[in-house]
């Protein structure tokens, strides 16, 4: 691969909210700190480098940007105080921005306003649609799929999955084109079983178990005291862990609903107790994504450790609409088996699935777009050993 250098790169970067990392000297003491950096790799000093140096190209084609767990151990342990963490996580919004071909991201990651405007347009937009075609109910009882006919939301949930699925492959080939284009081990013999491991290690180990992050990422106390980690229910990986998990559950669970609904096992928006397993699932799901997103949204508020000291408009975006899709499941449950219909429960509805649909097609754009991007980083380091 040829290195161009762009004199613009690291001004942009600073866009998407890059510190300053210019009193970096290369001196290693972020790699030799980082749990993550083993066998003489030159992670995360590298991409700072490349910055410094205007290498866009290679930049982009290093699948290590995806490793970092945002730990922060490298900023706390930075002799210039250049904060590599924080050029990371920025590193990582910019490489977002430059495999969306809409250019819909870098306005998301770069400007509050209209990442706020476009939210809450696109929220009210769906939302907006979906009363269009409401139908009158009789106002005794919750019956949502009365009001919004289900085909309707189904369909309008298909549509947004296929959008957001085409934006998503298209992102994912300019990336892979870039990774395939980078530097590469001449050495390394690629067989079948090496691809099968690589790959059950980058979805299942890392993706889904994080067994790396919650071994070599170990959280400080808030008190900072050396020495001692806080308990696991309140530690990043777990934290990251429930927040993941809950929506996976709550996503599986809504389609484990609808595919009961069309086998006819279950009528449409019918109330089920407590102990169903699609209700089970969901209630589950929705408590872990709450106590996530909550203990999340809490610790950028007061910036209790050194991973939240820095938030960004994708931070809040993302977890905001993670928050609120599902407290508003919570309480559109609970809805349900209040002994009347209560006034909100209809607007209430209409936001859950506004803000739902919204986070789908908003999934290649912003802070969730690393569900696309880290696996496959993830596979092409293990693929070259």
């Amino acid at each position: 691969m040829t290195a161009r250098v762009d004199r613009n790169l690291y001004p942009e970067l600073q866009r998407f909210g890059a510190t300053d990392i210019s009193s970096c000297f290369n001196c290693g003491v972020c790699s030799a700190i980082c749990p993550l950096s083993v066998d003489g790799a030159s992670f995360p000093r590298r991409m700072s480098r490349y910055a410094q140096l205007g290498l866009r190209e290679k930049l982009l084609a290093s699948p290590e940007l995806w490793s970092c767990y945002g730990c922060s151990e490298c900023t706390d342990s930075c002799p210039t105080q250049a904060d590599p963490a924080s050029f990371m996580a920025a590193a990582r919004r910019y490489a977002v921005a430059s495999y969306d071909r809409t250019h819909l991201a870098y306005l998301l990651a770069t400007s509050r306003l209209f990442a706020g405007v476009f939210v809450i347009a696109l929220v009210g937009l769906l939302a907006a649609f979906m009363y269009s075609v409401h139908k009158p109910v009789d106002g005794s009882t919750l019956a949502f799929f009365d009001f919004v006919p289900s085909d309707v939301v189904h369909n309008l949930g298909i549509v947004a999955m296929a959008v957001m699925g085409v934006a998503a492959l298209v992102g994912v080939f300019e990336m892979v084109r870039r990774v395939l284009r980078g530097p590469k081990d001449a050495a390394a013999k690629t067989t079948l079983g090496k691809v099968a491991g690589a790959a059950v290690y980058a979805v299942g180990t890392e993706s889904l178990a994080q067994t790396r992050f919650r071994q070599d990422c170990a959280d400080e106390t808030a008190s900072g005291e050396a020495g001692e980690t806080r308990p696991w229910y309140s530690q990043r990986w777990f934290i990251h862990f429930a927040t993941m998990w809950g929506f996976l559950g709550l996503l599986g669970a809504t389609m484990a609903d609808y595919g009961l609904e069309l086998l006819g096992i279950k009528a449409v928006g019918t109330a089920v107790p407590i102990w169903y397993p699609v209700r089970l699932l969901g209630t589950l799901a929705g408590a872990l994504l709450i106590y996530g997103t909550t203990v999340l949204i809490v610790r950028r508020l007061r910036k209790s450790d050194r991973a939240s000291r820095h938030s960004t408009t994708s931070d809040w975006t993302f977890l905001s609409m993670l928050w609120v899709a599902g407290l508003t499941g919570f309480v559109l449950e609970l809805g349900l088996y209040l002994p009347q219909a209560p006034a909100w429960g209809y607007p209430m509805f209409l936001l859950h699935v506004g803000v739902a649909m919204a986070l789908v097609l908003l999934v290649p754009f912003g802070k969730f777009a690393h569900v696309l991007y880290r696996p496959i980083a993830l596979f092409a380091i293990r693929l070259r050993g």
